[in-house]
């Protein structure tokens, strides 16, 4: 049994079966994974005091953190989005079809529209809006420039690579899942 997709409050994880889950990731509590996602390594997705919603075709690369709000937020990520390594999504909307750089930080009640680009080391304040089309970076972010035809290339190109690379590792059986046993699931506390 893996000590790394936990029941907490009597909340397990649901995951997709095709998800992706590494070794060294940990999922918790009130979360959801739809099909074609990938968790990578190191990854927290911790929903033990609120809800986490993760769509399909998304990737959250290694060492980010996913976190939510006791009492206002929880969070909610759509489809083919592309979270960049080392980022932290507290408590925030991310809707289908945008971009969080790495190493960026989207805070409490903030949305990043469908389409939306958040740069590398950005700082999304709690609830800022990015709007679709929109690039945003720095500390606090801010408007950039709109987004260019090879920001647009890179998005497109991100996420169905991530699916494809998640399935692969996922066929040499290294989805944390078939390293402890078919939907091995522990209880917190144990």
């Amino acid at each position: 049994m893996t000590d790394n997709i936990l029941t907490i409050r009597g909340k397990t994880p649901v995951i997709a079966d095709d998800v992706f889950i590494a070794s060294t990731a940990v999922v918790i509590g009130d979360v959801e994974i739809g099909a074609g996602s990938g968790i990578w390594y190191h990854c927290v997705v911790r929903g033990d005091i609120n809800e986490i919603r993760i769509g399909e075709n998304t990737n959250i690369q290694d060492g980010s953190v996913i976190h939510v709000d006791r009492f206002t937020y929880g969070t909610f990520i759509g489809n083919n989005i592309t979270v960049g390594h080392m980022c932290l999504i507290h408590a925030c909307r991310l809707e289908d079809n945008c971009m969080v750089g790495m190493q960026a930080t989207v805070m409490d009640g903030a949305v990043v529209e469908s389409g939306a680009l958040v740069a590398a080391g950005a700082l999304v304040p709690p609830g800022k809006r990015v709007p679709s089309g929109q690039v945003w970076g720095g500390s606090p972010a801010k408007y950039l420039c709109d987004v260019k035809d090879a920001h647009q290339q890179m998005m497109d190109r991100i996420w169905p690579g991530y699916r494809e690379l998640a399935q692969e590792f996922r066929a040499a059986g290294l989805d944390l899942r078939d390293m402890g046993g078919p939907g091995a699931i522990a209880e917190a506390g144990e």
